[in-house]
Order: C-alpha cells, then sequence, then structure tokens
C-alpha cells in the first residue's frame, strides 16, 4: 500500500460534547415520566447547579441570550439607557442590550485575557450608562473585584456574562458565587450542556422569584406548582411576561452533566497545559492561560498568533483543515459586524487584534494524544511560509 491509497484519518473537531448513555437514559425517563415541559426536574436541576456554583439561587431559561435579557429587565434598563459591553464576545451580548430596548457601548478589553479592565470601562462610560455586562470570555475569569471597585460607588450593576465560564474560579471560589446576577450558557459548545438552555443565579429570593414568574409569562403560579398542588384556582399574570422556560428532558441532561464536570475541567486543563509544552518552542504564540484572580475551564483553547506572523490567521485555518484539523477564528469583534454598523464607530485596537490574529484549536474530554499531536503538527505546518 502507497501513502495514496492509505485511509484518511478522520477530522478532528473543534469540540465535541461528552455525552453518554447516562443523559440518554434520564432523558428518555422524563420523556416516559410523561411531563416533558418546566416541571420538577427543572427545580432540581436549579438546586444542584446553585450549589455547584456557590449561588443562593439559580434560575433555568431557554438559553444565556434569555438569561441576559432577563438579567437587564429585573435591572429595570430600557429604552434611553446605554449598556457597557465588550465588543469581543459572541454577538448575543450586545443583542441582549438590544432586546430591552437599551443601547450596547462597546468597550476594549485586556489584550491578554480578552476581558474588560477597569480601564477599558471607564473609557466607555456615559452619563446614561446603566448597567455593565462582563464577559468571562471563553472561560477566562474577568477581574470583577476591580470593576466593582470603580462602578459601585457610582452606583451601576454588573451583570456577569458568564456562559462560557461553567468550573472557572475567581478569587477561589466558582464564577457566579459572588455575583448580583450571571447569566450562564449549556450550548453544545459548553462544557455543560442540555442541547440548548440557560442559567440565571442571584443571592436573592425576591430577584429568583421574579424572575421564574417572568420566564413563564409572569404567571402568579408556575404551571408545574399548580399541577402538584392539585388545585383549581387560576392563576394571575403580575406584569407582562416571556416565555423563557426550560423543559425536564433538558433539565434531565443537565443533571447528569453537572456530575462530569470536574472531570471535563481536569482534562480540558490537562490538555492546555500539553499544548502549552508542545508549542513553546514557536516564538510570538500565546495560548489563553489563568489570570492571577482565578482559573480557567479553558471553554474555547484560543491562541494568539504575532503581529508579525510569516502565514496569517485565515490561511493558517484553511491548511489545518486541509490537514483534516478543524479550528475556528477566534471570538469576534461585535463592534464591526453589520448588525452594529448604526452605533457610532470606535476604536478598539486589542479588541480588533485579538479578532484579526486569535484562532481556536481543537479541545474535548475525549481527545487523545494523539489527536492533539496531529493539530500541533498541522499548526506547525500550516506556520511556515
Amino acid at each position: 500500500m502507497t501513502a495514496l491509497d492509505a485511509p484518511a484519518l478522520p477530522v478532528i473537531p473543534v469540540m465535541k460534547p461528552w455525552l453518554g448513555e447516562e443523559e440518554a437514559a434520564a432523558a428518555a425517563e422524563a420523556v416516559a415520566s410523561g411531563w416533558v415541559a418546566q416541571g420538577p426536574r427543572v427545580r432540581a436541576f436549579e438546586e444542584a447547579f446553585a450549589r455547584r456554583v456557590g449561588a443562593a439561587e439559580a434560575v433555568a431559561v431557554s438559553n444565556c441570550t434569555t438569561a441576559l435579557h432577563l438579567a437587564l429587565h429585573l435591572l429595570g434598563v430600557g429604552p434611553g439607557d446605554d449598556v457597557v459591553v465588550p465588543s469581543f464576545s459572541f454577538i448575543a451580548t450586545a443583542n441582549a442590550v438590544r432586546h430591552v430596548g437599551a443601547q450596547p457601548v462597546f468597550a476594549d478589553v485586556d489584550l491578554v485575557t480578552g476581558n474588560l479592565t477597569p480601564g477599558t470601562v471607564e473609557a466607555a462610560l456615559t452619563p446614561r450608562t446603566r448597567a455593565v455586562v462582563v464577559v468571562h470570555q471563553a472561560g477566562v475569569p474577568a477581574d470583577t473585584a476591580a470593576l466593582g471597585a470603580l462602578l459601585e460607588p457610582r452606583g451601576i450593576p454588573v451583570v456577569e456574562d458568564a456562559a462560557c465560564a461553567i468550573g472557572s474560579t475567581l478569587f477561589g471560589r466558582p464564577v457566579g458565587a459572588g455575583a448580583q446576577l450571571a447569566a450562564f450558557s449549556f450550548h453544545p459548545r459548553k462544557l455543560v450542556t442540555t442541547g440548548e438552555g440557560g442559567m440565571l443565579v442571584t443571592p436573592s429570593a425576591d430577584v429568583a422569584a421574579r424572575a421564574r414568574r417572568l420566564r413563564e409569562h409572569g404567571m402568579s403560579v408556575s404551571a408545574a406548582d399548580r399541577h402538584a398542588s392539585g388545585s383549581v384556582a387560576p392563576e394571575q399574570y403580575l406584569e407582562p411576561g416571556f416565555n423563557f422556560r426550560m423543559t425536564d428532558v433538558q433539565a434531565a441532561i443537565g443533571l447528569v452533566q453537572l456530575t462530569r464536570l470536574d472531570a471535563m475541567v481536569a482534562r480540558r486543563r490537562e490538555l492546555a497545559a500539553r499544548y502549552r509544552a508542545l508549542l513553546a518552542d514557536l516564538p510570538g504564540l500565546r495560548l489563553v492561560d489563568d489570570p492571577s484572580w482565578g482559573t480557567t475551564n479553558v471553554q474555547s483553547c484560543w491562541l494568539l498568533l504575532p503581529e508579525d506572523a510569516p502565514v496569517g490567521r485565515d490561511a493558517v485555518l484553511a491548511r489545518m483543515s486541509a490537514a483534516g484539523v478543524s479550528g475556528r477564528r477566534g471570538i469576534m469583534a461585535a463592534h464591526l459586524e453589520p448588525a452594529y454598523a448604526d452605533r457610532p464607530r470606535v476604536s478598539l485596537p486589542a479588541t480588533e487584534r485579538l479578532t484579526a490574529d486569535s484562532l481556536v484549536l481543537p479541545l474535548f474530554h475525549q481527545m487523545t494524544e494523539g489527536e492533539q499531536d496531529r493539530v500541533v503538527d498541522a499548526l506547525r505546518a500550516a506556520l511556515v511560509p
């Protein structure tokens, strides 16, 4: 057999959810129960999630975007208000601001962590700033203590977009433990997945109670609670609400996924450390790493190319793809997208450098060292001019 006759190696994906028979059985059990809408499994998932992140309350919703929307609504943000957000984030962060009728004001980020800093936020504040959305980008925790020192005296609340950060830590505690409002995602590219889904955490029982009403059309009693009580009294609709519910099928999967989280984080950090060792001799490359105030779950293993790289980012990705290795461009810059062309054009040099010169390497729990070696070999070859 010649090299031309050898079978092609399978493509290495960027991400692969860790799902197994346990999740399938849990979902099947929910279906067999006859209760597949929001119900007892959603409540159990909320309680388990709150314990895992050290929050007093957790409210399950349909996705992280609706969690952010709900958080801003709970703060009373609306038309005429500005909300500072990083441009260096998935566009849902900015979209949630628009969904409540407010305007996003884009701030730059730190070149090393990809996160907002007091300096970049202060430069973006306006007389109409009503809130700041801080993203723990790709699982790298932002320094919320430093941001709080800037914003608390001004009376500006912080919403934490922790979409990617389940399993990351901040000042020795899980991300979300000290948040006034923090939103998480269960999209398949996140460590814990329910297919789609999200969670809003808060220390306030009153805020959580209102959030639970709002996610279900503003109903005074949820459908699940009314069914369990056997009451025939009609519910009331206390205020206009939303349909942001999670299903019991999703929650059943999420409960199993939470039991895998510690192993997921440990394995991803192990693989990221191995990437750093294997790529240490390539000058100018910088792989995502822990900041001094916390640890990352390495939700996305992003790599920043040097400014003088002999091959551009897009060409590197194309060459890797030809070698059977998937990759993705780095995190987007929302302020450069057509959806926000109506906003004042701002100069965000760190954001624009990161979004132009970074790429995401394959990383998933089941990844073998052989697959990782293939990724590194493909990357090295792709960087040769």
